[in-house]
């Protein structure tokens, strides 16, 4: 909310209409509310890794005591 208050006072400050102003902002906040990732998404995506690391992990370690038994 700062951060459109802000944006909002710069453009009414250099004489942009209000209407053209508050459309930069509500495009703004749109676009925001659509690309950024969220806590919870960044949540989810470091528990996905976290799995895939250790699904990662267990393989390597699976293939290299494979390994060390068909040497022996």
């Amino acid at each position: 909310m700062k951060t459109e208050l802000a944006l909002y006072q710069a453009l009414i400050s250099i004489n942009v209409p209000e209407q053209k102003a508050n459309a930069v902002i509500e495009a703004l906040e749109a676009d925001m509310l659509s690309r950024l990732a969220t806590k919870a998404d960044l949540h989810q995506m470091e528990i996905k890794l976290t799995l895939r690391m250790g699904l990662m992990l267990s393989a390597t370690a699976g293939i290299m005591l494979t390994a060390i038994k068909l040497m022996l």
